[in-house]
């Protein structure tokens, strides 16, 4: 009886342990939705209008420093913990060639934790914009920077930082749609004289 009642509960434990041999999970990254950009004008007291994306905070803080005609504003994106810093600062005939090499310079300062910087020239001649957009790989401090200039009386740079730490394959689906904000900045541009 008792030899019997041992049978029953072993058939019973081989028949309900055995299943199907576990498989790894397959490989996969992480998906992050963001909402789709939705653009619009932004037009303040500022020397140039541009459009920005609804999805980021409305532009609230224009720091101006009248004497060395400059203007700085950020374009924050809380829910991404990034923001797009913009510098304005007026051409005279001497800072032209000094506010190109500030630009290119940091931008270079980022090779140390960069894997790649790949520079893309951009030019808008309708709109007198030229001006160019760098493109930062790896576990650098900014994803994306650029500048443009009408080359005679306006100069706008811009750099996307996130206020986290950065690493790279964390950051970079953020980063991708904050790029493609940053080049909608650069075509929208228009300056006012």
């Amino acid at each position: 009886m008792i030899i019997k009642k041992l049978c029953i509960l072993l058939l019973a434990a081989v028949c309900f342990s055995c299943g199907n041999d576990p498989l790894p999970k397959p490989k996969a990254m992480l998906r992050l939705d963001y909402k789709k950009p939705e653009y619009s004008k932004v037009d303040v007291r500022l020397p140039f209008t541009f459009e920005k994306n609804i999805n980021a905070d409305k532009i609230s803080n224009i720091k101006l420093d009248g004497i060395n005609n400059s203007y700085g504003l950020d374009i924050n994106y809380p829910s991404m913990k990034g923001t797009i810093y913009l510098t304005y600062k007026k051409v005279n005939a001497t800072n032209l060639d000094t506010l190109l090499r500030d630009a290119q310079t940091l931008t270079q300062k980022h090779t140390i934790k960069a894997d790649e910087i790949e520079s893309i020239i951009y030019e808008n001649p309708e709109q007198s914009v030229f001006g160019m957009f760098y493109e930062v790989g790896g576990n650098a401090a900014s994803q994306s920077q650029f500048y443009v200039t009408d080359s005679i009386n306006h100069f706008l740079s811009g750099s996307l930082y996130f206020y986290t730490k950065p690493n790279y394959d964390s950051i970079y689906p953020a980063a991708v749609y904050l790029k493609n904000d940053i080049k909608r900045i650069m075509e929208s541009i228009e300056w006012k004289e």
